[in-house]
């Protein structure tokens, strides 16, 4: 096993630039643009033993495929895994132009469910739903219905497997929360109101809140949504129309706005690393994340706040009183269509994402794995890695997220939605005004 940094030569290649590459062969016949995809049968016979498997992941996921996986699938398998590690704003351009400009270097992608329908389209991602029927001891009746759909399916068809439950939860400092004499906020005008209390406090030594706000959908984005589904919005209707415009739209991208200013400077430079790290070490009272941060929290050799947080619900707001999460970024795992060893790829897929894999992922710090199976998020070895979160982890995996959009354009019109966002932060322009720009870009580009 090794992990492959994603050269610019690479990048180069793959985008047609570098001469001397050959499309590889038996890559599919049709590959890109037209959204054909050769799908995988129901029989296929994989032979692992000695075959190299080349993986482009997220760079968050890195230690859970090599410090965890890479050993166990050679002691089982025979096989090998080599892991290219790619920045999550670059996640599913980067598989795109893999298969499209002709590197083809890659068996396994690990892809963010929301590119699903632009992987799909461009036919980076081979068919798996016959193959899936065709595994007896697959057991998909133990993915999570929350997410195996929305991971998963797309017109029809099935292109992967769920790999990382991910959703948000807000934790907070117990110990800062006492010394300010509150409670955790049931809803988001009193996490509004904490924050705001918090900072004017803390003299600057902490704050009430960490907004994570990097100008990509996986960041900026899911603190937006958060603050939807607590009013219990939607970022598109039963039909597929957008929705940007709502009562619930506006009072998110409000509370976005408003709570800023209190919050661990400077918002929109704030991305997952440096939010995760301010929490840990105790400079901010909130942040609503992802729920692997449980285990990070309680990590002395990571965390100076070990046995000092707690967890709760996103707030709700308006006249919405039950909490409601949101199926924040979350990922999948699929057989690239240029990959040579489609057969020994869908084994690995499958393997990395049954039970057992996924419950040593989801109870290892820093692995940045979430139950992705009911079996795992409600055993007792999941509770006993987690306890303070596993029961509210539980009920947000167990709810109905709010799920957002993975039309081929999804890539694009959740950056347009972050960017018109970011302007609203920045006090360029209003909630209103934002949403209604980003509204129009939507209703463009769902409309092709």
């Amino acid at each position: 096993m090794s992990v492959m940094p994603l050269s610019r030569r690479q990048l180069l290649r793959a985008a047609g630039l570098a001469g001397g590459f050959t499309l590889l062969a038996p890559a599919l016949a049709s590959c890109g643009g037209g959204g054909d995809t050769e799908a995988l049968a129901a029989d296929a016979a994989a032979e692992p033993k000695g075959v190299t498997l080349r993986l482009m992941v997220n760079q968050p996921h890195v230690t859970a495929f090599t410090k965890i996986l890479a050993d166990r699938w050679a002691a089982e398998t025979g096989g090998k895994i080599e892991v290219t590690a790619v920045p999550y704003d670059q996640l599913t351009s980067k598989q795109i132009l893999d298969v499209q400009g002709g590197a083809g270097e890659f068996d396994v992608f690990d892809y963010f469910y929301f590119g699903l329908g632009a992987l799909v389209d461009a036919g980076a991602l081979v068919d798996l739903t016959d193959w899936i029927g065709g595994q007896s001891d697959l057991d998909a009746g133990d993915f999570l219905p929350s997410i195996y759909d929305p991971y998963t399916l797309y017109e029809g068809r099935r292109y992967g497997l769920p790999y990382d439950g991910d959703l948000h939860i807000l934790f907070y400092n117990k110990e800062i929360f006492d010394r300010h004499g509150l409670r955790p906020p049931a809803t988001w005008d009193e996490y509004d109101a904490a924050a705001k209390k918090i900072t004017q406090e803390g003299g600057g030594a902490y704050y009430g809140a960490i907004v994570q706000g990097q100008q990509v959908p996986m960041i900026l984005g899911c603190s937006f949504i958060n603050r939807l589904a607590g009013y219990g919005g939607t970022l598109v209707d039963g039909s597929g129309a957008p929705t940007l415009t709502s009562d619930a739209a506006v009072a998110a991208a409000e509370h976005l706005i408003a709570v800023s200013p209190h919050a661990l400077p400077t918002p929109l430079q704030i991305g997952f690393d440096q939010a995760n790290t301010a929490f840990l070490s105790g400079q901010g009272a909130m942040i609503d994340t992802w729920t692997d941060m449980s285990l990070r929290a309680d990590d002395p050799s990571v965390s100076k706040i070990a046995g000092k947080w707690g967890v709760v619900s996103l707030p709700v707001g308006g006249t919405n009183t039950t909490p409601r999460t949101a199926l924040d970024a979350g990922f999948g795992l699929g057989v690239s269509s240029a990959s040579r060893h489609k057969p020994e790829a869908a084994a690995f897929v499958k393997w990395a994402t049954a039970a057992q894999q996924n419950l040593s992922q989801a109870s290892t710090a820093g692995a940045g794995i979430d139950p992705n199976r009911r079996s795992v998020l409600h055993s007792a070895e999941y509770a006993k890695a987690t306890p303070t979160a596993a029961q509210v982890i539980r009920q947000n995996l167990d709810g109905s997220p709010l799920v957002w959009p993975k039309a081929p354009s999804a890539p694009k019109i959740l950056q347009d939605l972050v960017d018109q966002l970011a302007l609203a932060v920045q006090g360029q322009q209003d909630a209103r005004t934002a949403l209604r720009r980003a509204q129009e870009s939507w209703e463009r580009e769902l409309s092709r």
